[in-house]
């Protein structure tokens, strides 16, 4: 019993710390110059199948030639997500000019 319950534990301690938050980024022009940042949430329903709301890089950028994009789930996304089981799901996304 002690030996499931120990294999139990390290499975469970493997899958949360091997576990990552996925985020992607995009350079547009020359990229970030000043290092300026915007953020703004995107708001989605059932694991990300329905958007609500998204961000609109260009506009966040303010007109900007060279700029660059994150999108990723920040540690408070993540929890969000985890305790509404799924059924919101935010992300944010980072303008840097």
């Amino acid at each position: 019993m002690r030996k499931i319950i120990s294999t139990f534990a390290v499975v469970l301690a493997a899958t949360l710390l091997l576990s990552s938050c996925h985020s992607y980024t995009v350079t547009v022009g020359e990229g970030s110059q000043t290092g300026i940042e915007y953020r703004e949430k995107n708001h989605y329903l059932i694991e990300g199948l329905a958007p609500l709301k998204i961000s609109d890089p260009e506009k966040m950028a303010r007109g900007a030639k060279d700029y660059e994009v994150t999108t990723k789930h920040t540690f408070v996304d993540g929890l969000v997500h985890v305790l509404t089981f799924g059924i919101y799901a935010p992300t944010t996304t980072i303008v840097r000019k």
